[in-house]
Formats: C-alpha cells, sequence, structure tokens
C-alpha cells in the first residue's frame, strides 16, 4: 500500500520561546476588542493575564473565566452571550486545551444562525456547516491536546451526558504563544496527563496499519521517543530545565497538528472510549486513555499487527521472541510508561468494577458509536473486551 491522498493546510502562527506574549499586539488589529477567556484562577493567580493585559495596552478588554477542565456547552454558552451583549470581536484564549476548545466553539457559536447544538455530530446526523467564526488568539499554559495548532474541539453537554467533536477549518488559531516558562507552575498530575494525552494523540495516528507513510511513521517515532527519554524530567514539577518543557511543549503541538495524519488512516476508539469514561466516572481525561489503550492495543492485536511490531522494534528495540511475544512486550513496555509517570492504567486503580464495562458499552451505544476505529472494526462485542481487559 502507498500513502494515501490528502490536503494539509494549517494556517496558525506559532510564538515559541520565552517572553513571547509581549508580541501578541502585533497580530491583534488595533480596533479589536478583546475578551480573554481562561479557566480557574491559576492563570490569574501566576500572573499570565496580566501580562497579557499588558502586551494588549490601549485595547478594549474584558475577561471571562471558569472554563472546567472539561469545557461545557452550557459554561461556553454564557460566554457567547456576553460576547454578543458586549460586541466583543477578538478572543484570547489563555490556558490549556479545555479553554482553547471551549473558545474554538464560541467562536462560531457567536456568528452561527441556529441553535449551535447543531454544529457536533450526534451519531446519527451531520454537523450543521460552519460558515463564519470570530477570530481568536491562544496564550497556552498547559502542553497536552495540540489544540493551539488544530481546528478541532471536545464539549461537554452535561444534560446529556456527552462529550462531542466539533470542529471547522475556520476556528484555527490566529496564532499561538508557546512560552515553556509557563509550565513552571503545572503540578506533576497535569504534566503526567499531559505526556500521556500527547502519547495517545500520536498512537492514534500511527498504531494503525502501514501505508508506506515513512515521514509520517518517522515523525510519530519521534515525538514518542522524546516523550518517553524526557518523561521523568517533564513529570518533576520542580525540576525547571526549560530545555525539557520546550521540548515537551513543542512535542504536545506536533502531537496533534495534523501533519502526522497527513496520508495515513487514523483510529481515535481510544480516545471515544476514554470520553466516556470521564463522563461516568470524572476521571481526567489522559488517565483515561492510559487505561484504554494498552487493553485496546491487547484486543485489536491482530489488526493492528503490523505496526505494532513497527512500535517494538522502533520505539523499544524489541527484537527477540515470536511475533506474539513481541507484541506483549511492546503492551507491557507502554503501560509501564505510563505507570513510571504516576498514571494508572486499569479501572482498579480507581476502585471501579466489572460494572463498568456494561455501562460504559451502552453509553457508547447510546451516542452512537458502535463501530470504530481505523476499519471500523471495533464493535460493541470489541468495545466490551477493551473495558473488560482494564479492570
Amino acid at each position: 500500500m502507498a500513502i494515501e491522498n490528502f490536503m494539509y493546510h494549517n494556517p496558525v502562527r506559532i510564538l515559541f520561546g520565552k517572553d513571547q506574549i509581549s508580541k501578541i499586539s502585533k497580530y491583534v488589529p488595533k480596533d479589536k476588542k478583546i475578551l480573554i477567556v481562561y479557566g480557574g484562577g491559576s492563570a490569574k493567580k501566576f500572573g499570565t493575564i496580566d501580562k497579557v493585559k499588558k502586551a494588549l495596552e490601549g485595547y478594549k478588554i474584558g475577561e471571562f473565566s471558569g472554563i472546567p477542565a472539561n469545557p461545557t456547552y452550557e459554561k461556553s454558552m454564557e460566554s457567547v452571550e456576553l460576547i454578543k451583549k458586549e460586541n466583543y470581536d477578538f478572543i484570547m484564549a489563555v490556558g490549556g486545551g479545555s479553554v482553547v476548545d471551549a473558545v474554538k466553539f464560541i467562536c462560531a457559536a457567536v456568528l452561527f444562525e441556529g441553535d449551535p447544538k447543531d454544529l457536533f455530530f450526534w451519531g446519527n446526523n451531520e454537523p450543521a456547516e460552519v460558515k463564519n467564526a470570530l477570530p481568536f488568539g491562544v496564550v497556552l499554559t498547559l502542553p497536552a491536546t495540540g489544540s493551539e495548532m488544530n481546528d478541532g474541539a471536545v464539549i461537554t453537554f452535561v444534560e446529556r451526558q456527552a462529550k462531542l467533536s466539533f470542529g471547522s477549518p475556520l476556528v484555527h488559531p490566529q496564532f499561538s504563544v508557546l512560552d515553556p516558562e509557563l509550565t513552571y507552575t503545572l503540578p506533576k498530575r497535569q504534566l503526567a496527563n499531559g505526556v500521556v494525552d500527547t502519547y495517545v494523540h500520536v498512537m492514534e495516528q500511527y498504531l494503525t496499519y502501514p501505508v508506506d507513510a515513512r515521514v509520517q511513521d518517522y515523525h510519530a517515532e519521534g515525538v514518542l521517543k522524546t516523550l518517553i527519554e524526557l518523561g521523568s524530567d517533564i513529570v518533576d514539577e520542580n525540576k525547571h530545565d526549560y530545555a525539557v518543557r520546550a521540548n515537551f511543549m513543542w512535542a504536545a503541538t506536533n502531537g496533534l497538528n495534523r501533519f502526522l495524519a497527513c496520508g495515513v488512516p487514523q483510529d481515535w476508539a481510544t480516545h471515544i472510549l476514554g470520553h466516556e469514561i470521564t463522563e461516568k466516572y470524572g476521571i481526567d481525561h489522559g488517565r483515561t486513555l492510559a487505561i484504554v489503550l494498552p487493553s485496546l492495543m491487547n484486543v485489536m492485536r491482530n489488526s493492528k499487527k503490523d505496526k505494532i511490531l513497527q512500535y517494538a522494534k522502533n520505539i523499544f528495540n524489541i527484537k527477540q521472541g515470536s511475533e506474539d511475544e513481541k507484541i506483549d512486550q511492546a503492551i507491557q513496555k507502554t503501560a509501564e510508561f505510563f505507570e513510571s509517570l504516576g498514571v494508572p492504567t486499569h479501572f482498579k486503580d480507581y476502585e471501579i468494577g466489572e460494572e463498568a464495562v456494561e455501562i460504559l458499552t451502552n453509553q457508547l451505544e447510546k451516542h452512537g458509536f458502535t463501530t470504530l476505529g481505523e476499519k471500523g472494526e471495533v464493535n460493541l462485542e470489541k468495545i466490551r473486551l477493551i473495558y473488560k481487559g482494564a479492570l
């Protein structure tokens, strides 16, 4: 097989490095009225909001805070109403992927003529087209999702108990500031979650089946090796090594800026199964991925055999044993890496028992996710096996 046809366009301007916040006014028209959107108190507490305000001195500026770790439709719509009422026309997202995801949806919802719920895929419909969106910029404080350099988002609907995807080429950020020093205030848990999230983003685009896409494969393997080599240093919240955090931040962005997806099949079953765990049990997104991925690799070992063997050899230097033994070792080493970061890989670590298997599988069926994976082979039967294998 050969690399598949693709179209790649990424218009996001990256401002990478120390003190890049000070340059953002170059990329925001002087007549814009700006709403700064952020999450909890950390962006305020550690001075990031003040830095943004200083950089935008002379602009009309407002603030909207309280975007939760799993950004909700309900909270996002509060911001939409404020923007319409106060006539803001440029948004600054200050935070991690949750804030950036929320802002993407907000910027589209403000100008959408109709019910903003129609912008989402509900399992049995095509999302409405985004025809216009407000411009926005990003100051990233938590590397993980890659949302700072792509056009996708995940939003939680509290009433419907669902996490749904949203996206449009019109919600690429105008620019994103990636200053590694902004990660110095992050606790170990968030750093570890970011490493796992990045790792699994790469795996969703890499661990499928071969199409002789060597540039994408080698790029993906480079990001994975970077995370493995630097993982223990990244999650050391007291080790403020600029080079380590810089590599981490750029790895996270490359994990999901869509370059790795060019011309290759993609999976995303791990993420979809993980979203249901977060929605039902409130476990951090990155930690749900660590629960699902090793079990999914085992259940789908035959379908993914060629790429798991490549992964075993190129990432973990596994060369001895039968094919099944190599696959077993690769799965074990993947789980061990997550565990080394302090991220558990089983439901039992969260005191969740076998009842979760049917609860989560039924949720997926209810939400319309019954044929997942790069070949559509992750059906309800396999979903049950994956959840069961993660107990």
